[in-house]
C-alpha cells in the first residue's frame, strides 16, 4: 500500500519575475516550475514573501503581460486545495484583487502572525521593518499612497507606467550591486535581525518560534536571544533557495534539478 507523504510547509522570495537586469528571468521562471512541481505532492501551503515579479501593477483593467506560466501553475494548485499565500513585498506591493480572483491566491499586504503545526511564525517581506532611515519612511509612504496610486492608475497610460516601473526596479538592483549590499552585512548592520531583536524583547515569552523574511536577497539562519530563529530566505536568482518546515525543523534548502 503507497503511505502518504508527510505535509509540509513552504516557503520562498524574490524571484523578481520580469526584472530588465536578470537576462536569466524567464529560465528562472520554468525553474520554479520544476521546484513547485517537486513539492507539490506534500505542500500542506506556499507562502511567497514578496518580490515575486520585478514590478507589478493592476490598472482598473489592465494587468503586465508575462509570467503565464507561473501564474497557471500557482492556479492550479489552489485548484487542487493547496493554500497559497502571497505576502506583498516592495516590488508587488501593488498586487491586489487579480492574484485573488483569478487564481484563488491569500494576498497580504502587511506582516502577520500565523500558527503552523503547533509553532508561531513571524511572516513578512521585510522592507522597512527595523530601517529608521528617512528613505525608507519616504518610499514606504510613497507607494502606499492612495492619491499616488490613483495618480499612477489614470494620469499615466499603462505602457509607460510599467515602462517607468521596470526602469526604476532596474536602476534599484543596480543601486544595490554597487554599494555591494547583497551580502551579509554582520549581525550589527541588519535591519532585519535588529527589528526581531526588539521584537523578542518586547514580548518575552510571547514571542513567535519563527521570524521569516525575504527582501534581503541571502541565505540567514539567526538565533536570537531567547529561543526564536530568525530565517531569511535568499532569492531565486542566484541561491534559488527556499524554507521548508515539517513541524519540527525549519531548514533552508537550495534546489538542483
Amino acid at each position: 500500500m503507497e503511505t502518504m507523504a508527510a505535509k509540509r510547509y513552504y516557503f520562498v522570495s524574490d524571484a523578481h519575475f520580469g526584472s530588465l537586469a536578470n537576462e536569466q528571468s524567464k529560465e528562472n521562471e520554468r525553474k520554479m516550475l520544476r521546484w513547485l512541481d517537486s513539492i507539490e505532492p506534500d505542500c500542506e501551503a506556499l507562502f511567497m514573501l514578496g518580490d515575486m515579479i520585478d514590478f507589478w501593477y493592476e490598472y482598473p483593467r489592465v494587468v503586465p503581460k508575462g509570467f503565464t506560466r507561473f501564474f497557471g501553475k500557482l492556479s492550479r494548485m489552489t485548484d487542487a486545495g493547496i493554500p497559497v499565500y502571497w505576502l506583498a513585498g516592495n516590488h508587488d506591493t501593488w498586487l491586489y484583487s487579480y492574484a485573488q480572483e483569478e487564481m484563488g491566491i491569500k494576498v497580504i499586504h502587511k506582516p502577520c502572525e500565523m500558527t503552523l503545526f503547533g509553532k508561531r511564525f513571524f511572516l513578512a517581506h521585510g522592507d522597512g521593518l527595523g530601517d529608521k532611515s528617512l528613505s525608507s519612511k519616504f518610499l514606504h509612504w510613497f507607494f502606499h499612497s492612495k492619491i499616488n496610486q490613483f495618480l499612477f492608475s489614470y494620469i499615466l497610460p499603462p505602457a509607460w507606467g510599467i515602462a517607468f516601473g521596470q526602469a526604476w526596479s532596474k536602476h534599484s538592483y543596480n543601486k544595490r550591486k554597487k554599494e555591494d549590499v547583497q551580502h551579509y552585512l554582520g549581525e550589527d548592520k541588519e535591519h532585519l535581525i535588529a527589528f526581531a531583536k526588539a521584537d523578542v524583547t518586547e514580548k518575552k515569552d510571547d514571542a513567535p518560534d519563527y521570524y521569516v523574511f525575504g527582501h534581503r536577497h541571502i541565505l540567514l539562519d539567526f538565533q536570537l536571544p531567547n529561543r526564536s530563529r530568525l530565517m531569511i530566505l535568499g532569492d531565486w536568482i542566484k541561491e534559488f533557495s527556499y524554507g521548508v518546515f515539517d513541524g519540527e525543523f525549519f531548514d533552508l534548502l537550495q534546489f538542483e534539478d
